[in-house]
């Protein structure tokens, strides 16, 4: 079976089991589920009962795929991602992203827990993403191509796109909302980086550090979906903060500020319409 072939299977399985096809596609990061509360007549699919799906166990990360409306759009929203320290290739990482593209999704939003760099950042600040550093020495495109899915070398210029970030920060001026604006960085982890790593991130340009969203982020793009990007600043960098790193924390405060995003991913979706 084609790869091509495999994702169809993932797809038409899903569609199999909604009735409504959804446009937009959301990924959340960790301790950013509860977006799909707010969601109606909605459909869960955990990602174990989807042929070809890879699986994750990260804390933080529910494991499903949920399909729903948010005003009169229809959303399919992953509770939780796959990241490349959980030793899937590539292609696993990013799959998620070409089964929404056979589904019909043109628009991908992008969230995730990450560390500050910018030291005006402080815990809880959320950030949308105006362009990303590839860090990992890998790219989620490498391999065959099938012209199906997109050119062989597509172009990254705007790898989130302006007119999103636009409905983004409108969104946020209803609400009344603070946040930063920010260059986010994709390190392998699973560890935590280091000092020295924050420093020479910092003099790349990087306002925020991470250990996901950039694969999906440029297969979207590949693939022809615009993409939105914000970013949840769960804790300051190494050598910034003032304690040490741990995954609990790191959820915890994505969980205080999941009320925030849900309330601005919600403005954003409801002005999508008007």
């Amino acid at each position: 079976m084609t790869f091509y072939e495999k994702v169809k299977e993932s797809a038409d399985f899903i569609q199999s089991r909604i009735s409504r096809t959804p446009t937009i596609g959301i990924i959340l990061g960790s301790g950013l589920g509860s977006l799909v509360d707010i969601m109606e007549d909605k459909t869960v699919i955990p990602y174990e009962e989807i042929p070809g799906f890879p699986q994750s166990h990260v804390a933080g990360h529910a494991g499903n795929l949920v399909i729903g409306q948010i005003g009169t759009e229809t959303i399919a929203a992953m509770q939780g991602r796959f990241h490349y320290y959980e030793g899937f290739e590539m292609k696993e990482v990013t799959y998620p992203v070409y089964v929404m593209k056979l589904l019909g999704i043109s628009n991908l939003i992008v969230t995730n827990a990450c560390g500050g760099i910018n030291r005006s950042f402080v815990p809880g600040d959320l950030m949308i993403l105006t362009d990303y550093i590839n860090m990992l020495g890998r790219n989620s495109l490498i391999g065959e191509n099938d012209e199906r899915f997109g050119v062989r070398f597509p172009d990254m210029s705007e790898a989130y796109a302006g007119e999103l970030i636009g409905k983004a920060e409108a969104a946020a001026a209803k609400l009344s909302l603070d946040y930063k604006k920010g260059v986010y960085a994709i390190f392998s982890g699973p560890c935590y980086e280091t000092a020295a790593e924050i420093r020479a991130y910092a003099g790349l340009g990087a306002d925020a550090i991470g250990m996901s969203t950039v694969p999906e982020t440029i297969a979207a793009n590949y693939l022809g979906m615009k993409v939105l990007g914000i970013a949840c600043i769960t804790n300051m960098a190494t050598g910034i903060a003032e304690k040490k790193h741990t995954h609990e924390e790191v959820v915890r405060i994505a969980n205080e500020s999941s009320l925030n995003l849900c309330a601005w991913v919600k403005q954003i979706l409801v002005d999508w319409q008007a």
